[in-house]
Formats: C-alpha cells, sequence, structure tokens
C-alpha cells in the first residue's frame, strides 16, 4: 500500500486549519497542523513532510520568517505560501526565499488541489530526472543528458569505442556536444589516467597551427625563442580532440596524415622524430565527404580519421530531451548563482520546447542562463526567455498574462491537453510511447484521456 504523504497546515484560523485538514485527507494526505510559524518549524524539524501550506501574517513567527528558517535549516519539504493581503511584491519575495507557490485567500479546493497536484508532478519529474541522469551517468558523461534512443545507441557505442585506441570522427551541428562526447570516449575508457587536450584547429591562424600541434626547438624560426612541445606530446598517453578538423589547411592534412600512420612527430626545426602514444578524436560540423568530393579535404586523411564514425542529432531530433536539460541547467546554473529550485512555468516550458534551437544544446544552456539572469523568484517564466524563443509560445497562452485570461487552472489544462495532443501526433497514436514522452505514467495518460475528451 503506497504510504500517504505528510502536510502540515501553518495558519493562525482554526476554521481555515481544519477546513484544510478535511479536505486534503479526503484527498490522501496525512495532516498535521500548527498555529504558528516556531511551533511549525519545530514540527517541521521532527516530521518527514511532503508539503507545507503556510500563512504569511501569523503571531509569535510570521510565514516570511519561517520561510527563511526552513531554508537555513535544510528542511526540504515544498512549501506553498497563503494570505489574505497578499500582493505581487510579496509572492515574489516569498519565491526569492524558496516558497514553490503562492495563493491568494480565499480559495477553493479546486485550486488547492491543482497547486498540489502541480507540485507532485514538479517532485516526481525531478526525481525521475535525477534518475534518468544517474543512468546516462553510469556509462557516459556526467553532462551528456538524454533520453533520446540515438543518443542512447551513440552512447552504447562510446563504452564499446572507449576501451580501444580507433580513431573515431565526430559529426554533428555546431553545438550539439561534440566535445562532451569525446570526453566521454575519453574518461569511459583505459585512457583516462592519461591527459584530455582540446584544440579547435579554426581558431589558430594557420602560420601557427603546425608549431601547436607538433612543437618547436629553439631557433626554429624567428620568434622561437625556447623550446616548445606541442600538443601532440602534452596528450601522450592520452587524447588529442581535434575539434572543426575540417578546417585544417591542406599542408598540415599531409602531416597529420603521417603522424596518425607513424605514430610519431617531428618538432618544427628538429633533427630527428620521437614516438607518440596518441589517441585522435575528431570532429567536424561541415560535411566531409563533400569537402573530399570539392578537393579542400584530403581523402586519404579523411579515411584514416574516420575509422569509426558518430553523427550527433541535432536537438530539434530530440525533443523530449529539451525538458530534462532545461532542468539540468536550471540546476546547474542556479546551484552557481545562489538560485536553487527555480522551475519553468508552464508556458514557458512549452515555448522551450517548440523553438527549432539552431544553436543547439549550447543555445539552450545559455538561453536558460540568461534567463536565470532576468527571472524572478523560483519560476522561469516567458518573459525571461529571448523574443524568438517567446514567439513559439501557442497563440492561445499569450493571452495568459492579460486580464481577461488569468486562470492558472485553465491555463494548466490548455496546456496539459495540447501536450498530449502532440505526443500522440509524435507517436503515431502509440500510448506507452506518448506516456514516456510526457513522462508520466500509462494509467495516467489513460485518465487524462478521458477527462479532455480525447478518445
Amino acid at each position: 500500500m503506497t504510504e500517504k504523504k505528510k502536510i502540515l497546515v501553518v495558519d493562525d484560523e482554526p476554521n481555515l486549519r481544519h477546513m484544510l485538514q478535511v479536505l486534503l485527507k479526503k484527498q490522501g494526505y496525512q495532516v498535521e497542523q500548527s498555529a504558528d510559524g516556531a511551533d511549525a518549524l519545530a514540527k517541521a524539524g521532527e516530521g518527514n513532510f511532503a508539503f507545507i501550506l503556510c500563512d504569511i501574517r501569523m503571531p509569535v513567527m510570521d510565514g516570511k520568517k519561517f520561510l527563511l528558517a526552513c531554508t537555513e535549516s535544510g528542511i526540504g519539504a515544498t512549501i506553498i505560501m497563503m494570505s489574505a493581503y497578499g500582493t505581487v511584491d510579496d509572492a515574489i519575495e516569498c519565491m526569492k526565499l524558496g516558497a514553490y507557490d503562492y495563493i491568494s485567500k480565499p480559495f477553493n479546493s479546486d485550486e488547492i488541489s491543482l497547486v498540489l497536484k502541480k507540485a507532485e508532478e514538479r517532485e516526481r519529474l525531478k526525481d525521475e530526472n535525477r534518475r534518468l541522469r544517474e543512468a546516462v551517468r553510469g556509462h557516459a558523461f556526467p553532462d551528456i543528458i538524454s533520453r533520446n534512443d540515438r543518443m542512447g545507441r551513440i552512447m552504447e557505442l562510446v563504452k564499446k569505442l572507449s576501451g580501444h585506441k580507433t580513431t573515431v570522427l565526430i559529426q554533428g551541428e555546431s553545438g550539439t556536444g561534440k566535445e562532451l562526447v569525446a570526453r566521454a570516449l575519453h574518461y569511459c575508457g583505459v585512457r583516462r589516467q592519461g591527459p584530455f587536450v582540446a584544440v579547435n584547429c579554426g581558431a589558430i591562424p594557420a602560420a601557427l597551427l603546425e608549431s601547436e600541434l607538433f612543437g618547436h626547438v629553439k631557433g626554429a624560426f624567428t620568434d622561437a625563442g625556447h623550446d616548445k612541445i606541442g600538443l601532440f606530446e602534452e596528450a601522450h598517453g592520452g587524447t588529442l580532440f581535434l575539434d572543426e578538423i575540417g578546417e585544417l589547411p591542406l599542408a598540415l592534412q599531409v602531416k597529420l596524415l603521417r603522424v596518425l600512420q607513424e605514430e610519431e612527430i617531428r618538432r618544427l626545426g628538429a633533427a630527428a622524430a620521437q614516438k607518440v602514444d596518441v589517441r585522435v578524436v575528431s570532429a567536424t560540423s561541415r560535411d566531409l565527404a563533400g569537402e573530399v568530393a570539392a578537393g579542400r579535404f584530403r581523402e586519404d586523411l579523411y579515411f584514416r580519421i574516420n575509422v569509426f564514425a558518430l553523427s550527433l542529432p541535432a536537438l530539434r531530433e530530440r525533443v523530449e530531451d529539451v525538458p530534462l536539460l532545461v532542468d539540468h541547467f536550471l540546476e546547474k546554473h542556479g546551484e552557481r548563482m545562489g538560485m536553487p529550485g527555480v522551475h519553468p512555468t508552464p508556458e514557458a516550458l512549452q515555448a522551450l520546447v517548440r523553438y527549432s534551437w539552431p544553436g543547439n544544446v549550447r543555445e539552450l544552456e545559455n538561453c536558460i542562463e540568461r534567463g536565470l539572469v532576468l527571472c524572478d523568484g523560483a519560476t522561469l517564466g516567458l518573459a525571461s526567455l529571448p523574443e524568438a524563443v517567446r514567439a513559439c509560445a501557442g497563440q492561445e497562452h499569450r493571452g495568459v498574462d492579460r486580464s481577461d485570461s488569468l486562470s492558472i487552472k485553465k491555463g494548466a489544462e490548455a496546456l496539459e491537453r495540447q501536450l498530449i495532443v502532440r505526443a500522440l501526433e509524435q507517436t503515431g497514436g502509440n500510448r506507452t510511447h506518448a506516456a514516456r514522452l510526457l513522462e508520466i505514467s500509462h494509467r495516467a495518460l489513460l485518465y487524462k484521456l478521458k477527462e479532455y475528451d480525447l478518445g
């Protein structure tokens, strides 16, 4: 039998506490009461409460002081504030202090049920996201977050390839995570104790690139005042990641081919070559086969670096990963910026999922970091997103900010219904797969299909 979730109701009005206790018990919760913040703080420290409903204006210790004390004490319950005198500023201040949501009195039972339903779904998604990330980290690299089937197959290949010295070519658009996959190849394999050295072949002037890769001896050219080791020597015993290898000048392509074949390098100006033990992983956002056909890339080098190819999908081809990545980047940058626990509003998440992300995962991460700077409280709303992303919110939801469309309940239901329809369209009506995309159980989806009369 499922254990009942515990809720603490904190309010100095006995009638309201009693009403909430009766309502919440009917919904299957285990309810305790407190008449002020000080008593509630003692109970919260001892009891394992999932949620706390707390009034703002109370004797002994008011709601804001209670909220601050809970945050400082590390109490992990999800706290929802209540007030009959609330303003927008109060709501924002409570969010900044760590509240999950804010509800104005008087409220009806449906409003309380909706807020708790959203809070439970948020906690479920956080737990599932955490489990998914841990599962991925078990066989890849911590920052590769995906539940996409194609990415899953790529990471399985990474596991198999990581134990070998085979040269690998990683292909994909800019921002798809090519360096992360290269690092996974290195840190999951036998070379993880050795260095991982990365260089962007397009970021270094052609005149300096040979010296950077192979090093030089003192006096090799005018400015060579001392010996310098190159990146191949620096990566000895480990992995050298050649990003944007398609930018490599033809003259250097010949020398790189020789290094890969002979496994030895010669510093500029040196009389003798020296052996190096380096695994080379290359990456490109170009069509290298097309570059070969156009005479801009050597065919023999192309075949040498392309012993095994990994083609990464664009983010628009793995839409189901967007909510996971949003959660990951909110957690990553939120902790760094002192803003833990921020979550997107349904409208913001809808826009983030619908946007095409030409800059892929890198663009999404930058968008989330920017949004954290601009957002107020514990929610990331549409207003904190770039204009191009905001434009992807559904027309029917853009009016949520208007005075005639302020119903949270109606907005949440409309968004939920639309997401279900889209998931069914993407999966060709397969309800099991649609439930996975929606990150809910198959049983919950069947209930919602009936609720929204979707057959």
